[in-house]
């Protein structure tokens, strides 16, 4: 049976309905532009760039140099408002997306500091060139690049950071070409931070593809940072002498790589050996480098007419007899930076492919090529000849394409401006266009992931319609900061996924009348694509979310309520079901911040609390009927009992999953048993069976967090581990007997034939799933111990 509406009821319905919606566009529009427009800066502006403004608005307009203002305060709250939404990659896309409206559930800029700290703290290294600031969505990408990087986890509010400050820029200035020297924020990436296991600032950690990171433990002197760094360039200068110098030079010819030799003489200067090894790091896989003695190679350097000292560079295939025409490059400068530009100079470009030979570069070999509309193009940018050494390992060959030379192939790719694309091997059809940071280690990491992974451009004459496949879809601008940040999180996914969803990205500043045809109305939106349904990802931008939601998709965990299963299954429930309903609008900004949010607290709840939701804009006379006055509205309806309420409505401030679960579980009845001094000793020490207990202080912040999830662990365990709790600011002796020193704190008591020792067995962990998966190790072990025992008495009798 259809749920109706009869005519007058439709006609409101629908003016309601219209006139909400028209309220809720004309929010979007007022707001869209107000925080971008607040710290004057454009909506691709970078992380870096939104910091920069941010700090020069802040010296500008704090309250402690407006003192004679009474808007001072007010008006200083909404630029530090807008630049903590921005700052962070989920709220800003919540805030592009929905406005100020898909803001409702977060407060961010509600504090803000001293004009002190703005000055002297905020931002250390965002006006220094040679040091790279890294965020939470690139951190990855730079250090897997292939480069040595020397990374300084810092917090603005150290003292130790601020003194180190100085020097840190001197050594990233001397060290500039030889690895890369980067800083993060842990103020602004909190979450970074705490996954690298950073806990005391400043933290220096270098990195490198294929080792562990490595710390740095000695003082902080600029010489002692440099000796510690070169220690892990593993590049080497060769010593030279007549035996071997002949040869290098010659089979420089077939490796395609060339030499840059330091001849030391009595007559000059040399270069010194640090120069000599900073040089080698920085021409790795490029250049060898060596030197030699013109003291002991006497005969050697007078035959090159080598009377002082000097560094030249010989190309591959140089003669030596004929410098000039073995294009010999002598050079005379003994800065290292400035030799390395020079031979840059003179190393060869990629190779220039035809529109005729196209077809079968692409069809059997890897390639990233850079297209390019005549010679005036960033391809030719010196450092980027490093990608053929730092792309070998992965099969790549480094090309270019001129687009103005043939229009008519980079049209059918999509291709209207300079920029360039992986192409994986499989012919012209699958590749995928960078649109990261035109900078070594971002193209590097791109194509890295490119070419393993299962990500496509697409277009319209590739765009799936109407295919029995599944696809995933995202629509994206170039010039957004979250469009660029999901990117290499799509690809992560598709590798996890391949062969059951294909994933392709559209740029919606291409292909405007396709993006206009889906609706597309920000940016990114994604969307899976399974024949005739259509389902929008709302989450945040991680791989883990987006395959969480695919496996949504697959075994949904929220039930899609209409007014009759809702009578049938919540109404209608069992006497120890429980349910939890969200009443939404699609429309509605907050309710779609809370539906990814909604259906992992779901699964975290599976098995426990069932979960649905209900569409009012849908079924509005029903919601209306039930009472919702305002979406969303979150209802538990607990197992029913003779005095239980019907349903107890959710009043919290913060709607994220974590939050949500804890509030549904306070409702179902407790496993965990509440213990006493005494039943502590007669169930737990002098019982026969096993125990969890959890000893915890009512008035500590943690231990609430804790309390659900423990619950969650008693009913995981139920039957096989007993789980009780003890309140240690009432039974403080008996925790104190157990040597207990923090709250919560978790010990596992298990019966092995004799009374338990009271001290039991410390479990570090806080996660249900976790503490189970150690419980039941545990309990294996026994029981094998058990057998051991029982084999070893029959083979005595």
């Amino acid at each position: 049976m259809e749920f109706l509406l009869s005519k007058g009821d439709y006609t409101r319905y629908s003016k309601r309905s219209l006139l909400l919606v028209l309220v809720c566009l004309i929010v979007l529009v007022c707001t869209d532009q107000d925080y971008y427009s607040l710290l004057g800066v454009s909506k691709e502006a970078s992380s870096r760039e939104i910091r920069q403004a941010f700090k020069k608005l802040a010296l500008k307009l704090h309250p402690d140099k407006n003192q004679n203002d009474p808007n001072a305060h007010e008006n200083f709250l909404k630029i530090n408002r807008a630049y903590e939404v921005l700052k962070d990659e989920d709220l800003r896309k919540k805030y592009d997306k929905y406005g100020e409206k898909g803001l409702e559930d977060q407060q961010q800029g509600g504090r803000y500091e001293s004009w002190h700290y703005y000055r002297y703290d905020f931002g250390i290294y965002d006006d220094d060139p040679e040091i790279i600031t890294l965020d939470r969505g690139e951190f990855d990408a730079a250090v897997n690049s292939g480069e040595l990087w020397f990374v300084n986890f810092y917090s603005p509010r150290c003292s130790h950071c601020h003194e180190l400050a100085p020097t840190w820029r001197e050594f990233a200035k001397e060290m500039d070409g030889v690895i890369r020297i980067g800083a993060v924020n842990c103020g602004d990436n909190r979450m970074l931070c705490r996954i690298k296991g950073i806990n005391s600032y400043p933290s220096l950690y270098i990195f490198k593809t294929g080792m562990q990171p490595v710390k740095y433990y000695g003082d902080r002197s600029k010489e002692s940072l440099k000796n510690f760094a070169m220690h892990y360039v593993t590049s080497t200068v060769t010593e030279l002498w007549a035996g071997n110098f002949v040869n290098a030079i010659e089979t420089s010819f077939a490796s395609g790589v060339g030499w840059l030799i330091t001849f030391c003489a009595e007559r000059g200067d040399c270069l010194g050996y640090q120069t000599r090894l900073k040089l080698a790091g920085m021409l790795e896989g490029l250049v060898n480098v060596g030197w030699m003695d013109c003291g002991t190679q006497g005969e050697l350097c007078d035959n090159l007419d080598i009377s002082s000292s000097t560094t030249a560079y010989f190309p591959p295939g140089a003669t030596i007899n004929n410098k000039e025409k073995g294009g010999v490059l002598f050079l005379s400068s003994l800065d290292a930076r400035e030799i390395y530009q020079e031979v840059m100079q003179h190393l060869p470009d990629f190779e220039i492919i035809s529109a005729a030979s196209l077809e079968d570069h692409l069809a059997h070999h890897r390639w990233l090529i850079f297209f390019q509309f005549g010679d005036n193009d960033k391809s030719n940018i010196q450092e980027f000849k490093k990608l053929k050494f730092l792309l070998k390992g992965e099969h790549i060959q480094v090309g270019k394409f001129d687009c103005l030379s043939s229009p008519t192939v980079c049209n059918k790719l999509y291709v209207y401006q300079p920029s360039l694309a992986v192409f994986k091997g499989r012919g012209a059809g699958d590749y995928e266009i960078h649109h990261g940071k035109k900078i070594l280690y971002d193209i590097v990491a791109f194509a890295k992931e490119s070419v393993n992974s299962h990500v496509m451009t697409l277009g319209p004459q590739n765009f799936p319609d109407k295919e029995k496949e599944p696809w995933l879809v995202d629509f994206f601008a170039p010039w957004c900061p979250p469009c660029r940040a999901l990117l290499p999180e799509l690809r992560k996914a598709s590798k996890h996924l391949y062969g059951q969803l294909k994933f392709g990205t559209l740029d919606c500043t291409v292909h405007e009348g396709l993006c206009n045809m889906h609706n597309i109305r920000a940016y990114p939106t994604t969307v899976v694509f399974n024949q005739s349904d259509v389902h929008e990802y709302e989450g945040h931008h991680s791989a883990e979310q987006i395959l969480e939601f695919i496996e949504d998709l697959r075994n949904p965990s929220v039930v899609s309520l209409t007014p009759e299963t809702f009578v049938e299954l919540v109404q209608r429930r069992k006497r120890e079901e429980t349910w939890m309903v969200d009443f939404y609008a699609p429309w509605c900004g907050p309710c779609q911040a809370l539906m990814p949010e909604w259906k992992k607290m779901a699964r975290m709840l599976n098995g426990l609390i069932s979960v649905g939701s209900v569409d009012c804009q849908k079924y509005y006379s029903f919601c209306h009927q039930e009472n919702v006055r305002g979406y969303p509205e979150i209802r538990l309806f607990p197992q029913k009992s003779n005095t239980a309420h019907q349903y107890y409505s959710y009043n919290g401030w913060h709607r994220d999953s974590y939050s949500l679960r804890g509030w549904a579980l306070g409702y179902l009845p407790q496993v965990s048993v509440d213990l006493t001094p005494q039943s502590f000793t007669e169930k737990v020490l002098n019982g026969k069976d096993h125990w969890v207990i959890d000893f915890y202080a009512p008035w500590c912040g943690p231990c609430q967090n804790f309390a659900p999830e423990f619950e969650i662990l008693a009913r995981t365990v139920k039957g096989k581990v007993k789980a009780g709790k003890i309140d240690c600011q009432a039974y403080a002796q008996t925790c104190q007997t157990a040597d207990i020193r923090a709250y919560p704190t978790v010990k596992f008591y298990p019966y092995q034939g004799t009374k338990k020792n009271v001290l039991g067995e410390y479990l570090d962990s806080r996660d249900a799933k976790g503490i189970a998966d150690i419980l039941n190790e545990k309990l294996e072990a026994i029981q094998n111990k058990g057998k051991r025992k029982k084999s070893r008495n029959k083979v005595r009798i």
